[in-house]
């Protein structure tokens, strides 16, 4: 798993949202972190799957 990835990934979007709320675009933050969500689920699942292979 490489953690520094999603670790990165995380930090990222989570900043993106919390200047989305600082501007009080309370959906667009919203839509941030679902998608951050995804991304970082995507991401572990993927490493999963490539740990199972070896």
């Amino acid at each position: 798993m490489d953690w520094e990835k999603l670790y990165h990934l995380l930090f990222n979007r989570i900043t993106d949202a919390l200047e989305q709320l600082e501007r009080r675009n309370y959906g667009s933050a919203e839509e941030l972190l679902r998608k951050a969500q995804l991304e970082a689920e995507e991401c572990y699942l993927g490493s999963r799957e490539g740990e199972a292979e070896q």
